[in-house]
């Protein structure tokens, strides 16, 4: 891939803009300095980071990267399944990329970026929840039946963000609430007087707590509570890639993934176009790159693993989602507000804020 890569940019010419710009000698001596050391042109920066790619980001990774970790880890589908019905989601919406970046040449960059943005923070509890009631129905029923707590001197309890993996939890409370999350398990932590010791119930009765043995006790206390067990006929399962087309519930749920691969298309299709015309040709290549590195890769990037730790902190399945709705939402009213439309600027004259 690096070879073809190198092959394809080889044969590639600079864009005219850029061409007229070295011909004339006008390109900037100190790019850097140019495009982040000074405010007219740094703001710009701020302003394509916050109010277009760092929702952009959230929303792609939530439709393509957390869609299919909260199948598989939560929703505790096959490997096989999973990836089949992510892949034909993308088959099926992949379209969408060149319809809304073609509608963005029409309409506008701005509308259907941040149009993407809202509908996606509206609508991902309600997909969410589909996703789990198809895909998992006795799952489903479990999350509302089955009661379980965790009691816990507060000051024990830490935060369980592990972004690389890394971390070791020691402490009784951090065990209990990591494992139970790690089976998707929902929980209610209750808080206890100063020095008490963690203890679990599951429907009111204790479960023994043993670090080194708390995760076989406690899916066993799941099950026999109301949690499907792994090889549980309710949960969706597909035996190949065609396999697929010709189940009912295999089909609900790759329509409930394509709806959310369409979101992303929204985002992303107009998003190169945009960033392009958001900056002056003489700090273009530097400034767009920034944002867009810093918003997929920081906001975008570190989303499944803090959407699991807002989990694992909280209990609830679904609280994950209010990373991307947040920042879905924080990019809509900043793009409102500062982002001004593209479409029409001529980036071979464009050259000031």
């Amino acid at each position: 891939m690096l070879a073809i890569s190198i092959y394809i940019r080889m044969q590639m010419h600079e864009s005219p803009a850029f061409t007229k710009m070295k011909e004339e000698g006008t390109r900037s001596k100190a790019p850097l300095t140019e495009a982040f050391g000074q405010w007219k042109n740094s703001r710009l920066v701020l302003i394509a980071l916050f109010g277009l790619v760092v929702g952009q980001a959230v929303v792609w990774y939530t439709g393509q990267f957390y869609a299919l970790f909260f199948i598989q880890n939560i929703l505790k589908i096959d490997l096989l399944t999973a990836n089949v019905l992510i892949a034909w989601s993308l088959i099926i919406g992949t379209g969408g990329f060149l319809f809304f970046g073609a509608l963005s040449d029409k309409i506008g960059r701005k509308p259907i970026i941040l149009g993407g943005c809202l509908i996606a923070a509206v609508t991902y509890f309600p997909l969410f929840g589909a996703l789990t009631s198809v895909a998992n129905p006795k799952y489903e029923r479990a999350l509302e039946n089955v009661k379980i707590e965790v009691s816990a001197d507060p000051a024990t309890c830490g935060t369980l963000f592990d972004p690389v993996g890394i971390r070791k939890f020691t402490a009784p409370c951090d065990v209990a609430r990591r494992t139970l999350s790690q089976q998707a398990l929902r929980y209610t932590k209750v808080e206890t007087p100063a020095g008490s010791p963690t203890k679990v119930t599951v429907n009111g009765t204790e479960v023994p707590f043993e670090a080194a043995t708390f995760a076989k006790t406690i899916g066993e206390a799941a099950v026999a509570a109301g949690y499907p067990a792994a090889n549980d006929a309710e949960k969706v399962k597909v035996n190949g890639f065609f396999a697929a087309l010709g189940n009912m519930q295999a089909l609900k749920i790759i329509g409930i993934l394509t709806i959310m691969v369409l979101y992303v298309t929204a985002v992303y299709g107009p998003i190169a176009a945009a960033l392009v015309e958001f900056f002056p040709t003489r700090i273009r290549y530097t400034a767009m790159s920034l944002p867009y590195h810093i918003g997929n890769g920081w906001f975008g990037g570190l989303l499944p693993a803090t959407s699991f730790a807002i989990v694992a902190s909280t209990g609830d399945i679904y609280a994950g989602l209010w990373y991307p709705i947040c920042f879905a939402v924080f990019t809509f009213i900043i793009g409102i507000i500062l982002v001004p439309e593209t479409k029409d600027r001529d980036i071979t004259t464009y050259e000031h804020a």
